[in-house]
């Protein structure tokens, strides 16, 4: 045999294109070469393949053996190719039987000793393999269990590249060896976070439950120590549990960033990036290789700001597209990559840098134009994304010295949100949505939902006046829509109208 083909996956953001790898032998000066657009990592691919071959007692030609990675054009990178490139090249000698590499995906890094190591990104690659028809995928030991993750999939976990050569037909003998597992991450176990825990402030967690149930975006502004952190970080645990589906997809980006798998779980996730974070950090980015950013590990939950005024603008206003869109695109010179990126925005700032303006009793030492300078890295179009804008104030002492709280409990509240999701699931069944915040504004404006007159004339009347922009004015119908939802009537009134109006600009209708 001079030729054998075999598979493996290459990822663009969390896409997965089948690559063919074939490796053929020719009468030409002896040398192992790899093309096909490989990064530096998979062009040094052939070392760790001539290694490892050599330490599983297996065999490579003494020939000119090249590797071409197909298609050419699209570019290659990490060294989750070692496996497939070690199997093809191997069969070039006709040891592995030929039929069974070309139906297999190989996905996996080799060490010099032989062994099979784990790759990030192998949840992905073997969903796409699925995609395109393979039913048979090779992957690292440590990797088994996200890759059995994929239903329908046949996967044999490989600990060393002599087991998987004895899976293809060669004829060699296995010795025992240990094998390489996933560094194993430290998790501390979390406190439980209830909505019971918050004093006194039963307008925010009433506008907290509001954004659960319709998954809008919250901006909350007050002093110091008012709690919006607090309410922040209780807003996960409200939201209703992840579907199967949802869940795949919060497991595959969690595999790309290289953190291990082994089951799913229906918990949104929270990504708290610290203000120093740049653009890259959180949109994404990279140079050869992409990394998803804080937007994509927050897909399908929640992306908390803390201190969002001291973000730089450059990255707050990097949101606004994914805001829009629900995914974020990231071109480079040589690869163009897309996440998705759902996610559930929550802002907390202070009103000004030293935290005091407009707080009773409290002395506030910035001038105005830094209050004003202040404000301003919050930009217009940015606050025009946002659904509800509440203002928090501190606790009074008789509240925070208080055995009393406020009865509403995590428990309580997701049971209300669960129920509001129903019912807008149920309304827009035959709609390609199934949450308010996600509904198009044309929907709402014109049609069989479309509000009476008599209803909306706050409302108009703050569009006439300039006080709301038309994206302003959706985002308010569709707040009015989750009110309704929460109190469990078919439409919205003028008080869920108002309420709505009152949340997004602080206005009454």
């Amino acid at each position: 045999m001079r030729t054998a083909r075999t598979w493996a996956v290459a990822l663009t953001g969390v896409e997965g294109h089948l690559v063919e790898i074939e490796a053929d032998v020719s009468n030409q000066t002896p040398g192992f070469k790899i093309v096909g657009l490989p990064d530096k990592a998979l062009g040094e691919a052939a070392q760790r393949v001539h290694n490892a071959v050599t330490n599983a007692e297996l065999k490579l030609t003494r020939r000119r053996l090249t590797v071409n990675l197909s298609p050419a054009s699209l570019p290659k990178h990490g060294s989750g190719f070692d496996l497939g490139i070690a199997i093809s090249a191997v069969a070039t000698g006709g040891v592995l039987d030929a039929a069974s590499i070309a139906r297999t995906v190989h996905i996996g890094e080799l060490g010099l000793d032989g062994r099979v190591r784990p790759v990030p990104g192998v949840l992905p690659a073997v969903f796409a393999a699925a995609r395109a028809g393979f039913d048979r995928v090779v992957v690292p030991h440590a990797n088994e269990a996200e890759a059995r993750l994929v239903p329908g999939m046949q996967v044999r976990a490989a600990t060393t590249l002599a087991e998987v050569a004895l899976w293809h037909g060669a004829d060699i003998a296995l010795t025992e060896t240990e094998p390489v597992t996933a560094p194993i991450a430290s998790e501390t176990d979390q406190p439980l976070l209830d909505l019971v825990d918050v004093v006194g402030q039963e307008e925010a967690v009433d506008a907290l439950i509001a954004a659960a149930a319709g998954g809008h975006h919250l901006l909350m502004s007050g002093p110091p120590g008012a709690g919006k952190t607090m309410l922040a970080r209780r807003l996960p645990g409200i939201l209703p549990s992840l579907s199967e589906e949802a869940a795949l997809e919060v497991a595959a980006i969690r595999s790309l960033t290289g953190a291990a798998v082994h089951a799913l779980d229906d918990t949104p996730p929270l990504e708290a990036p610290h203000h120093s974070a740049s653009v890259a950090a959180l949109v994404g980015g990279g140079s050869r290789a992409v990394r998803p950013g804080a937007i994509v590990r927050a897909h399908r939950g929640v992306l908390f700001l803390d201190e969002a005024a001291e973000f730089s603008r450059v990255a707050l206003d990097a949101l606004r597209q994914p805001l829009e869109s629900g995914s974020i695109e990231i071109d480079r010179a040589g690869f163009h990559a897309r996440f998705p990126a759902q996610f559930q925005l929550a802002l907390a700032t202070n009103p000004c840098p030293c935290g005091n303006y407009g707080v009773r009793g409290a002395e506030c030492i910035c001038p105005p134009i830094a209050i004003r300078r202040y404000a301003s890295r919050l930009s217009g179009p940015l606050r025009d994304r946002i659904d509800i804008d509440i203002q928090i104030t501190r606790v009074a002492a008789s509240l925070a010295t208080s055995t009393e709280r406020s009865g509403v409990t995590t428990a309580q509240a997701r049971a209300r949100v669960e129920a509001a999701r129903e019912r807008a699931a149920a309304r827009w069944a035959e709609t390609p949505w199934r949450i308010n915040a996600d509904v198009a504004g044309s929907w709402l404006r014109q049609g069989d939902t479309r509000l009476p007159a008599d209803v909306r004339t706050g409302l108009d009347r703050a569009l006439e006046r300039g006080q709301l922009t038309l994206r302003g004015y959706d985002r308010v119908l569709r707040l009015a829509w989750t009110m309704a939802d929460l109190a469990g009537i078919d439409r919205p009134g003028r008080d869920e109208l108002g309420r709505a109006l009152f949340l997004k600009k602080g206005l009454n209708a």
